[in-house]
């Protein structure tokens, strides 16, 4: 299951950390917020990521993917 995240201020970072620490991929959806706070959703989030080994990628702008350790994106297979 993936996680799909809006936050609408800093204080919701901590749900963040909660589905990343629980083994759950996270998609951070930080559209809705100011570049100012966006910057520190993106820097909790590399601390985050760096120090549980998993992985960081940009999906499009102010949308990211937490991916955790030992899990990998695998785009989809197309049928035959």
């Amino acid at each position: 299951m993936i996680k799909t995240l809006c936050p609408k201020d800093y204080n919701e970072a901590l749900y963040v950390g909660h589905y990343f620490r629980t083994g759950n991929p996270v998609v951070m959806d930080l559209t809705a917020l100011p570049d100012s706070q966006a910057r520190q959703f993106v820097d909790f989030a590399a601390g985050l990521v760096f120090g549980r080994g998993g992985d960081m990628d940009r999906l499009s702008h102010k949308v990211f993917l937490l991916m955790p350790h030992g899990m990998t994106k695998t785009p989809p297979q197309e049928s035959a």
